[in-house]
């Protein structure tokens, strides 16, 4: 199984982070606006399930497994891959924030395409809440 990590440092506020990346309905312009172009609750019972628009056309349904306030740690799947469970979590740093993002996902080629997006997704996520878009 593929195993992705990134990581980044953005000075701003851990808890202004955090409450976009927990605001799982509006990635599309609190968290990644310029990675993700829409964001769309799905009705249904059971765990939430968003559909995120990618600005490259990409479309996912991904169900919320856990926000987790008190880590500041949100967990997800995607429903089409084989398995995928993303973790991405929010840790206050010295005059800033460390944003980690994991993924673990089969089967393994999607790493190719998958680390890639994920490292321009925090770069994305970096370049917001600087003010350097």
């Amino acid at each position: 199984m593929a195993s992705i990590h990134h990581q980044t440092f953005i000075a701003a506020d851990p808890d202004a982070v955090w409450s976009a990346a927990r605001d799982v309905g509006r990635l599309h312009d609190r968290l990644v606006p310029g990675f993700v172009t829409a964001t769309e609750m799905l009705a249904g019972e059971g765990a939430p399930v968003r559909r995120v628009t990618f600005v490259n056309g990409q479309v996912f349904d991904e169900t919320i497994v856990s926000i987790d306030d008190a880590r500041r740690r949100l967990v997800w799947t995607i429903k089409a891959f084989e398995h995928h469970n993303g973790v991405l979590t929010v840790a206050a740093a010295t005059d800033g924030t460390h944003v980690t993002w994991t993924a673990d996902l089969l089967p393994d080629a999607l790493a190719e395409q998958v680390s890639p997006a994920m490292a321009h997704g925090l770069a994305m996520m970096k370049a917001h809440f600087e003010g350097s878009r």
